[in-house]
């Protein structure tokens, strides 16, 4: 009991301290940027922690199927705290986008083992519980991360930032030592050509997400190394990303799902508090209030969700979350000029309701379809796609957003690819098929 209870202490402080700081440099990179010069590299402080955030993922995962949970995460929380402190010595530009690669390496890696960890000791029945209590992390760390950057621009420097990490991530390293792993790993040999094929390509297709020049030759090599990737895999005995997650149909239209959704509408979060700013005249911290509205959805519907899988089967409520999303959908794009805040925080408050029912049942979903060698790598590779998803959603609602000189047909535009986005979705959910989980059933983790 108490090594679950540290266990889970080092999760919540190691997930608060990376979701802070992929937000927190948003009301903070100006003022660094102003003093470190070099304008130009500004995209490529949130472009490199981005990019090897997203790639590291999963092969953290499949390292953790092989060698167990504990030493991949610990490694991983100390990576991020040598990033954080580095980050906060920088003394130009170049040393700050290169060190925040290193912190984007430490949380690409410490990223999926709230999930994985949580599939390990509780049973599907509470995982929507401690599910919720992650989200509520992410939705706590909105919320901190502009009033920790103000605070520290102005009554400190900048630098404090990055140094914050250090204490919490000491105390995540800690409290992770008591654990006592409930997962047996499976060890093996690390498929080393196959995770670098795996990488560039990744890393090569996101590049096009904050490059304004070369992103056909750059998207057409990424694709090209990730099929020279799946083929060399097909070979290989213990490959870093198995092919079953991909030629599995269920598991499959479960990741594309997720790939689809997260695409058309998680993005939207990023661009509300500017609708609510300079279209619907409210406040910075009104704006910033309504994310609460997603908050509050996801966690309202993710709480249960782990019982309704058992009672419901995962189809039917993919099928439901995934009709919240478009209904979502269809609430953005009635909004204009005119919309004030309380109907926006509304229908961030069913987006939020699709989200928390579609990621937490799918979460579980992928987790028990596998065999438990293959938890990790499930379990971050469904993340990874998510991930994919929003980069890639994200980018195209910045670009229909600034593409036209009007910026209320410029969000209408935004708000209709998100609903177009969330109907392919919902086409994807409905390929999804139950499957027995009597078997998955069977491995009882660590009851709760």
């Amino acid at each position: 009991m108490k090594s679950r209870t540290t266990v889970m202490i080092s999760i919540v402080l190691a997930m608060l301290v990376a979701s802070i700081d992929t937000t927190i440099m948003n009301t903070t990179m100006p003022v660094i940027a102003e003093e470190l010069g070099r304008f130009d590299l500004y995209a490529w402080s949130f472009a490199s922690y981005m990019i090897f955030c997203t790639v590291l993922a999963p092969v953290a995962g499949r390292i953790s199927d092989m060698f167990g949970r504990k030493h991949v995460f610990g490694f991983g929380i100390l990576f991020f705290l040598i990033g954080s402190l580095l980050c906060g010595l920088s003394q130009n530009m170049v040393q700050l986008v290169a060190f925040r690669a290193i912190q984007g390496i430490g949380a690409g890696i410490m990223t999926p083992f709230p999930m994985i960890i949580a599939g390990d000791l509780f049973r599907i029945e509470k995982r929507g519980k401690i599910q919720a209590l992650f989200t509520g992390m992410w939705g706590l760390s909105a919320i901190l991360a502009p009033l920790l950057g103000a605070f520290f621009v102005e009554y400190m420097n900048w630098r404090w930032i990055f140094y914050v990490n250090l204490p919490v991530c000491l105390l995540a390293f800690a409290t992770l030592l008591p654990y006592k792993e409930a997962y047996t790993p499976k060890k093996t040999s690390i498929d080393y050509i196959g995770a670098l094929l795996f990488a560039s390509g990744v890393s090569l297709i996101l590049l096009v997400t904050v490059l304004e020049k070369y992103q056909v030759p750059l998207a057409a090599l990424g694709a090209a190394v990730l099929i020279a990737f799946y083929y060399y895999e097909k070979k290989q005995p213990s490959p870093i990303v198995p092919l079953s997650l991909v030629q599995d149909p269920t598991i499959r239209w479960i990741n594309l799902n997720g790939f689809a959704a997260c695409a058309a509408l998680f993005g939207i979060g990023s661009f509300v508090p500017l609708f609510l700013q300079d279209i619907a005249g409210e406040s910075l911290f009104m704006s910033g209030l309504a994310l609460l509205g997603l908050a509050i959805g996801w966690m309202v519907l993710s709480v249960p969700a782990g019982k309704w899988v058992l009672r419901y089967g995962y189809r039917k409520l993919l099928l439901i979350g995934n009709g919240l999303l478009v209904a979502s959908g269809i609430l953005f794009i009635l909004i204009d000029a005119n919309t004030g805040f309380w109907y926006v925080f509304g229908a961030m408050t069913v987006l939020g309701l699709g989200f928390g029912l579609t990621s937490t049942v799918s979460m579980i979903s992928a987790q028990q379809l596998v065999e438990p060698h293959q938890k990790g790598i499930a379990t971050s590779f469904l993340m990874f796609c998510r991930n994919i998803g929003t980069a890639v959603g994200v980018t195209i609602m910045g670009a229909l957003l600034y593409g036209q000189s009007d910026m209320v047909g410029g969000f209408h535009s935004l708000f209709l690819f998100g609903l177009i986005g969330s109907v392919v979705a919902f086409a994807a959910a409905l390929r999804i098929r139950n499957r027995n989980m009597e078997g998955a059933m069977k491995e009882r983790p660590v009851e709760s």
